[in-house]
C-alpha cells in the first residue's frame, strides 16, 4: 500500500507485466502489496486482471499459456516469480481459485489431506482439527463425498484445504461467487477470523466490493491490467467514485469507469 514500509509487506508485485499466448498483454506495470498480518482487497470489474494477478503470485500461470515477461513478484524479499508452483506452496503461498475445484469424488477429509500435503505428516490431525473449528459443518461431513456438498459447503472446503498447507500468504479468489448473501457473510466472518487468529497474510480478490472491504484492511482497484486506485478500507469505503462504481450507490448515472471521471488523478509509481 501507499505509504507502506517494505518491509511490513509480506508481498510485493513490482511493476508486473503478464503476457498470454505471447500476444496478449494482460498486466501492464502492475504494483502492489500485501502487509505481512493483514487483509488486503484487490478489486475490479470481470476482465481487470485479478485473477490473473493471483496466478503470476502462485505459479500457476503456465497452465494457461501465460508468462511474467517483467517485473518482480517478492515474498518478503525472495523473488518468486517464474518458480514452479509447488516450490511457492512450499514457500507458503497457496491460492484457493474461483469456483472451489474440490476433488468431487473424494470425501471431505481426503480433501483436506491433499492440502497438506507439503507439511510433515505428523502435522495434519492438529491442523484438520484447527479447519474443523473453524468449518463445524466440514467436521459433520468429514466422510462424505465433496461433490455432493452444498456450493457454500465446498467454499468451505476449499478454504480448509488451504488451510492445512500452513499458508503465510493465502490468495482468494472470489469467494462469495454464486453463494447467497447470508452464505458470503458467514465466509467472509471466517476469513476474518483466520486472519486474526492464525496471522495468515491474506489477499482477496472480489467484485463484493463492499464485502471484501468490511474486512479488509487496505485495498488496490484495477481497471484493465493497471492499479487505478489504493488506500485504506475506509478510505476506499468512503470515497465517492468508489461508492459509485463499486458499491452500486449511483445516484442515477450509468455506471462509468475511473479513467472517464475528470478529477480522477492516476498515481504514478517509480519503484527502484
Amino acid at each position: 500500500m501507499a505509504g507502506q514500509v517494505a518491509h511490513d509487506d509480506l508481498l510485493r508485485v513490482e511493476n508486473l507485466e503478464v503476457v498470454y499466448n505471447d500476444v496478449v498483454l494482460v498486466l501492464k506495470g502492475l504494483s502492489l502489496s500485501a502487509g505481512r498480518g493483514r487483509i488486503t482487497a484487490l478489486l475490479g470489474a470481470n476482465g481487470a486482471g485479478k485473477s490473473t494477478t493471483l496466478k503470476a503470485v502462485s505459479g500457476l500461470l503456465a497452465g494457461e499459456d501465460g508468462e511474467v515477461t517483467a517485473g518482480r513478484v517478492l515474498l518478503g524479499d525472495t523473488p518468486i516469480q517464474g518458480l514452479p508452483p509447488d516450490r511457492i506452496v512450499r514457500a507458503g503461498v497457496f491460492q484457493v481459485m474461483e469456483g472451489r475445484r474440490v476433488f468431487e469424488d473424494m470425501t471431505v477429509e481426503d480433501n483436506l489431506r491433499c492440502g497438506g500435503m507439503t507439511r510433515p505428516a505428523r502435522e495434519f490431525r492438529d491442523r484438520v482439527e484447527r479447519v474443523y473449528a473453524y468449518f463445524p459443518r466440514l467436521a459433520e461431513r468429514r466422510t462424505q463425498l465433496a461433490g455432493y456438498m452444498s456450493g457454500g459447503e465446498q467454499q468451505m472446503l476449499a478454504i480448509g484445504r488451504a488451510l492445512t498447507a500452513g499458508p503465510r500468504l493465502l490468495l482468494l479468489d472470489e469467494p462469495s461467487l454464486g453463494l447467497a448473501p447470508l452464505l458470503v457473510e458467514e465466509i467472509f466472518e471466517i476469513i476474518k477470523r483466520i486472519n486474526a487468529e492464525d496471522g495468515v497474510t491474506i489477499l482477496l480478490v472480489e467484485q463484493n466490493a463492499k464485502a471484501a472491504l468490511s474486512i479488509a484492511d487496505s485495498g488496490f482497484i484495477m481497471e484493465n491490467g493497471r492499479i487505478v486506485l489504493d488506500g485504506t478500507a475506509k478510505d476506499l469505503l468512503s470515497n465517492t467514485d468508489v461508492r459509485e462504481f463499486y458499491l452500486g450507490m449511483a445516484s442515477g448515472e450509468k455506471k462509468r469507469r475511473y479513467r472517464d471521471v475528470k478529477h480522477y488523478r492516476r498515481r504514478k509509481r517509480w519503484l527502484g
